[in-house]
């Protein structure tokens, strides 16, 4: 999970945590720290960290796995930090990808042109209940992350060309990935396309030789959805963040 936020992101270690920072993006789901193994903080390194993401106008915020560093959190929480969710990380092995039945009428592409990008990234934010319209940027930091070895997989209609929704996954790095972002606007929900997209991101990134493929669900229906693709729960993840 280290190396796959620090992939493409600036890295700074803050005493025993290791700091991320998207230069593309202030999303708090971009910009998060993850504590080193068995870490004991101190106040004083809680708050140099909380320090460096205030300096930079951003969320102060963590994603961990609970049981690699019990004593962080509670240090985190003695620090005012709070639990934004805490839910299973799900992986699933080569071979155990269970490919569910093809949405009727809906085609998965892979977004090439400008006008695919924006459709997509529209399709996502939507179904993630933001309204911000994508910029130029966006585009370019969607055409940057396919260049370096990311995956996007774009729902769409067939016979409207209407946008149904997406997903990405990271760029294989030793043998591990992430599958994040899948959206489905609310329209065509409950028909498999979440499910569709899932499988395919998942064995797309198998045949680039990922030995470990995780995601994190974020809740029970999501968790049923990935499970049905061959997803399987392990460790808990925990989100924390101090709010202003």
């Amino acid at each position: 999970m280290r190396r796959a936020a620090a992939a493409g992101r600036t890295t700074e270690q803050v005493g025993p945590f290791l700091a991320t920072f998207s230069a593309e993006s202030t999303s708090p789901f971009l910009n998060y720290a993850i504590p080193d193994d068995g870490a004991l903080p101190t106040r004083s390194e809680v708050d140099a960290l909380t320090a460096a993401y205030r300096e930079r106008d951003l969320l102060p915020r963590l994603e961990f796995l609970a049981a690699t560093a019990p004593a962080a959190e509670t240090a985190l929480r003695d620090a005012g930090y709070t639990v934004e969710r805490r839910v299973p990380v799900m992986l699933c092995p080569p071979g155990a990808v269970t490919p569910p039945p093809a949405p009727a009428g809906i085609e998965l592409v892979v977004p090439e042109s400008d006008v695919d990008l924006i459709a997509m990234i529209t399709a996502q934010r939507e179904a993630f209940g933001e309204t911000e319209a994508p910029t130029a940027a966006d585009v370019e930091h969607s055409r940057a992350w396919l260049v370096k070895g990311g995956l996007s997989v774009y729902a769409r209609e067939i016979g409207t060309g209407e946008p149904v929704g997406g997903g990405v996954a990271e760029a294989v790095v030793d043998g591990t990935a992430e599958v994040a972002g899948i959206g489905v606007r609310e329209p065509f929900r409950r028909r498999g396309v979440g499910a569709a997209i899932t499988a395919r991101l998942t064995a797309d990134l198998h045949e680039l030789g990922a030995r470990t493929v995780f995601l994190t669900p974020a809740g029970h229906v999501e968790q049923r959805l990935y499970a049905g693709v061959g997803y399987r729960p392990t460790e808990d993840i925990l989100h924390l963040s101090l709010p202003a």
